[in-house]
């Protein structure tokens, strides 16, 4: 081995001198990697307007206003209102140099605004980077996000988080499409089964701006209504904005579009589309390409120009209500929008919510329904099994299904496909002892015991499996199903029908659609698959586990769950028959049974208003900590007829268990406060929270409270 071998091996350090000077000659001369954006220190400003209003991301209340940026000369053509730039946060006044402030970290942001002066005295720091010279952020949609931010009590950085889609550099490059002239006025169609629907329609047509609450007709029609109402929109040169609640629902208004209009008159805006797509779909919109938008919850921001219809199907679904920070619900935004662009707007569902309700109640909204011989005949018929008749019926005893379900679904099977909706997924997801009723609980962390497919018993909190389980109330060894899930009863139904093929659809696997063809298909709900030509009956089990919830809004949910299944159902007329096991007396029953879920939404109103419940009054969620809580409500100056209650304990969240929109983090102890104002007082007591978050957030205060504005599951 030779002397320059052993010198290399031993690296730099045993290099001779003129070694060393050449690596340093080397690391000179190498290419630098390239630095942050620059401070433009010394650089001229622009000449017109040097200053830049700047909204940063910082997400934070007491951070929620803009801040002043100069422009630098070089940047003076990309740095437009709308773009999104790149700024330096956080350095101090000490920090100045050739009068530039310098110092902080990177941080994105909106170019607002282009200034002469500004209101701050001090020196400025520079713009550090134009991002991309497209304007994304129009003064509509600023608007619009400062508006819901001051109804949510949250901060417009959060709301624009919302709004505007991440970046795609790719997305961008692609020119979009020239916009196509306005499509012919549209005829009525399924909209005159309506007392008003064609001058609905008409109206849309001739520039106007109606605001109606739709009670739709059940049947696959409403799809293709949605659609002509958007022809309709587009047809008198302005743009429209349909929200549902998921996907399935967005292909059936994006199918009804297409074969109404054609491709490249909207654009479809949901998750499934990824990143890329789904930013270019947006910038389309943005560009004036397109003047039509069906998307879900995330496309209540969409940039329509020329707003000219807003409208949101089954507002009731718990998807509409966004998980992210300020939580904002997609109605009222599209009721901000309505409001703020002089549009039309449009609530539709099988269904109708108190909230609903209480917009045709003030006047606000016009009710848009059908006769009632025209809902006899498009509904099917709804026959009830309450608890009486499960006492005397024998089969309902020893089986899953009392005698008249098997009834309707042999019946059914003869024609066609029968739904069968279960309101629990899994196989059973609660048992008890046969002989005593004690509920089965595990050894370890009390946590109920669900039974699986192999027969084996395992916790639903801590997953430990369960093999010799004895009761210990009675001593029994036997367990009974106490709540049976949907693949049990799928397993149920197809040892009683063995030739008939039995399908699911839950939150594991969701069908679309079904063939016409004789078959079992057992559903969740909301999961339900649209059969070909309809469902021949339908059975509406375990209704007890959706009206028993402790939720203010249980029975309108169960309503609203059973009437979209009660929908996919056949006419009475073609022989659809709908079995609910339920107690008949219960109102929600008795709105189904009627086809009546405006006369429900009405009645839950005025019983809402005798009891200042929401939506009559506005109401706040304070949750945090036992001393967060108290310290945050001793702070805020709420208004004076302002009434707080509680706070409560909240139900802790168990490690390993699913987590709610809401609540706390698995182990912790804490509180919940609601507040409430009469009409009215709304915007003074969210600006009151908010105020009151913003300083707790500037102090550093270390235990966190959560606002939420309207909670939807106030108990």
């Amino acid at each position: 081995m030779s002397s320059e071998n052993v010198q290399g091996d031993g690296g730099a350090e045993g290099a001779p001198p003129e070694q060393l000077a050449l690596i340093r000659e080397s690391v000179r001369d190498a290419k630098v990697p390239r630095a942050k954006p620059r401070t433009w220190r010394g650089a001229a400003l622009a000449k017109e307007l040097p200053v830049a209003r700047v909204l940063v991301d910082k997400g934070v209340l007491h951070l929620d206003r803009y801040f002043d940026y100069a422009v630098p000369e070089e940047l003076d053509a990309e740095a437009q209102p709308g773009v999104r730039v790149r700024v330096r946060f956080g350095a101090g006044r000490h920090r100045v140099r050739d009068g530039r402030r310098e110092g902080g970290g990177l941080i994105d942001g909106f170019l607002v605004e282009r200034r002469a002066e500004s209101d701050y005295s001090g020196p400025l720091a520079a713009l550090a980077q134009v991002v991309s010279p497209e304007p994304v952020l129009s003064p509509e949609l600023l608007g619009l996000a400062r508006a819901v931010a001051d109804r949510y009590a949250g901060s417009l950085a959060d709301v624009l988080q919302l709004a505007v889609p991440p970046r795609s550099a790719r997305a961008e490059q692609r020119p979009s499409p020239p916009p196509l002239p306005p499509p012919a006025v549209p005829d009525a169609g399924s909209w005159a089964r309506y007392e008003h629907g064609s001058a609905f329609v008409g109206s849309l047509a001739s520039g106007g701006t109606p605001r109606a609450v739709w009670n739709a007709l059940p049947g696959p029609e409403w799809s293709e209504e949605l659609a002509r109402a958007v022809a309709a929109t587009l047809a008198s040169g302005r743009g429209a904005l349909v929200v549902v609640p998921d996907g399935r629902s967005a292909a059936r208004v994006d199918a009804a579009l297409t074969a109404l209009l054609g491709e490249g008159r909207h654009a479809l805006l949901t998750a499934d589309a990824g990143p890329e797509k789904r930013y270019g779909q947006w910038l389309a919109v943005r560009r004036g390409s397109v003047r039509a938008v069906v998307g879900t919850r995330a496309a209540m921001f969409a940039p329509v120009q020329n707003l000219g219809l807003v409208a949101i199907w089954d507002d009731g679904d718990d998807s509409h209500s966004e998980q992210h920070a300020p939580q904002p619900h997609a109605r009222d935004v599209l009721l901000l929008r309505a409001a703020l662009d002089s549009c039309g707007f449009l609530l539709g569902g099988w269904s109708s919510t108190v909230e609903a309700a209480q917009l045709v109640e003030n006047g606000w909204a016009r009710p848009l329904v059908a006769g009632r011989e025209q809902v006899r005949r498009a509904a099917p018929l709804v026959r009830t099994v309450g608890d009486g008749d499960l006492a005397r019926d024998e089969a309902a005893r020893a089986a899953r299904l009392p005698s008249l379900a098997w009834q309707a679904v042999r019946d059914g099977l003869k024609h066609g496909p029968v739904l069968v909706q279960v309101p629990r997924r899994g196989y059973v997801p609660s048992m008890a002892c046969d002989r005593c009723r004690a509920p089965a609980r595990c050894r370890h962390c009390s946590g109920p015991l669900e039974a699986q497919d192999a027969g084996l018993l395992r916790c639903g909190w801590c997953g430990r499996e369960e093999g010799a389980w004895h009761c210990p109330e009675c001593g029994g060894f036997r367990l009974r199903a106490q709540v049976v899930g949907a693949r049990r009863t799928a397993e149920e139904l197809g040892r009683a029908f063995p030739a008939v093929p039995v399908r699911t659809s839950g939150r594991e696997h969701v069908l679309d659609t079904v063939p016409g063809t004789p078959a079992l298909v057992v559903s969740t709900p909301g999961a339900e698959p649209v059969a070909e030509g309809g469902y021949a009956a339908a059975l509406l089990l375990d209704g007890w586990a959706m009206l028993g919830r402790p939720d203010l809004r249980a029975g309108e949910d169960a309503l609203r769950r059973w009437i979209g299944a009660c929908a996919l159902v056949r006419p009475q007329g073609d022989g659809g028959t709908v079995v609910v096991v339920a107690e008949p007396t219960l109102r929600p029953v008795q709105a189904l049974v009627r086809w009546d879920p405006v006369g429900h939404a009405v009645r839950e109103l005025a019983e809402r208003a005798e009891l200042a419940f929401p939506p009559v009054s506005r109401m706040a969620a304070v949750s945090g900590t036992a001393q967060a809580v108290a310290e945050f409500l001793g702070t805020v100056e709420l208004p004076p007829d302002a009434e707080v209650l509680g706070p409560v304990p909240m139900q802790v969240t168990l490690p390993g268990r699913p987590r709610r929109a809401g609540a706390p983090p698995p182990g912790e102890h804490w509180e919940r406060a609601l507040v409430r104002v009469p009409p009215g007082s709304g915007a003074a007591l969210t600006s009151a929270l908010k105020a009151a978050q913003a300083a707790r957030m500037a102090r550093g205060s270390g235990e966190a409270v959560r606002v939420r504005i309207d909670p939807p599951d106030i108990g």
